[in-house]
């Protein structure tokens, strides 16, 4: 063998323990920057939406504790794709996180509605105990199955903003134009007399302004960051109580956590429930300081009592829950397990 030959096999052997220890999977761990998508508004880790800052607060600590080995790159307002995009984009891997309510994948995989199940949650306390009920469970496990990862679990009580008249009992959305939120709210609206109109809240402004619809149902932050006391003359609070709370998870495509080390994916996962107690506190503020928004503008704000959110219960539970159950198998073991919380 010529000595130029046996120095390139030497050198070669010298270099195969190297090779043996990296990978793809550990170079791509060693080096990655994360995407997060959310359709509301930026802000900062004090101020804006607190959807928003959760997700910033997110990107500082993990970036943190993983001594960099994480990065995050935030993207508010749609700006890195479409509000409706995002679910299906992380189950195929093409996005790495984002924040969006749950129900707006439920044309694409049924049993997410349960979601924005009206009158299913009536409170912060039933919603944050899903986590380790039986519901949560087999919710975790279902998302699992299609490719998503939920890294914190957040619940949003929401209201009404309209331009005509308050939205209190069923009876007052006869007629109306409404936007509700999800398929099984807008079944609610229908069978009350309602005339559903569907989008994301990100656009529900330009739509009460131009007049294509008159009133809306979305999260007391949303009511606050989209300015929708701007175009609104009533407000149905959600403080104390509501019929309508929405899970908005903050959430991961299981293809890119799957290529992450356990210790990041520990560390993902342990700062996602940290963060739980802050969206709780921070839900609840917003449906208190959204009634001094709209009074500061001049909207008249009702709250609603339990007799109220009684009313709303009675017909989701022979149309919305209904229609639910009869979609499929785990549509109707979801409900029922959700129903031992109440």
């Amino acid at each position: 063998m010529s000595q130029l030959k046996r120095r390139t096999v030497l050198q070669a052997l010298s270099l195969a323990p190297l090779a043996a220890a990296w990978s793809p999977l550990t170079a791509w761990a060693q080096s990655t920057a994360l995407k997060i998508s959310h359709q509301f508004p930026g802000g900062t880790l004090e101020e804006g939406d607190f959807r928003d800052r959760l997700c910033r607060m997110f990107a500082a600590e993990v970036q943190k504790r993983s001594n960099g080995s994480l990065k995050f790159e935030i993207y508010p307002g749609s700006s890195l794709m479409k509000t409706n995009a995002q679910f299906s984009s992380m189950r195929k891997g093409a996005l790495d996180l984002s924040l969006v309510p749950l129900s707006y994948a439920g044309g694409e995989v049924p049993e997410v509605n349960i979601g924005l199940m009206p009158g299913l949650v009536p409170s912060y306390e039933v919603g944050a105990a899903w986590k380790n009920a039986e519901v949560g469970k087999e919710l975790n496990k279902l998302l699992l199955d299609k490719g998503i990862v939920v890294v914190s679990w957040i619940w949003q009580a929401g209201g009404v903003a309209s331009r005509t008249k308050a939205v209190v009992d069923p009876d007052d959305v006869k007629g109306m134009k409404i936007r509700g939120g999800s398929r099984e709210v807008d079944l609610v609206l229908k069978a009350a007399g309602a005339a559903v109109v569907s989008l994301p809240s990100n656009e529900i402004y330009a739509a009460m302004q131009t007049g294509a619809m008159e009133a809306a149902m979305t999260s007391s932050t949303s009511l606050i960051s989209f300015r929708l006391e701007e175009v609104s003359k009533f407000l149905t609070s959600g403080r104390g109580q509501s019929y309508w709370y929405m899970f908005e998870p903050l959430m991961m495509s299981k293809t890119i956590f799957d290529k992450l080390t356990k210790d990041q994916q520990n560390t993902i996962m342990t700062v996602g429930a940290e963060l739980e107690a802050f969206a709780i506190k921070a839900a609840k503020q917003d449906d208190i300081a959204v009634a001094t928004v709209y009074e500061k503008k001049g909207a008249k704000v009702v709250d609603l009592n339990a007799a109220t959110v009684k009313k709303w219960q009675a017909i989701a539970r022979t149309t919305a829950w209904k229609d639910y159950a009869d979609k499929n198998e785990n549509c109707a073991k979801l409900l029922k397990l959700a129903e031992k919380l109440l």
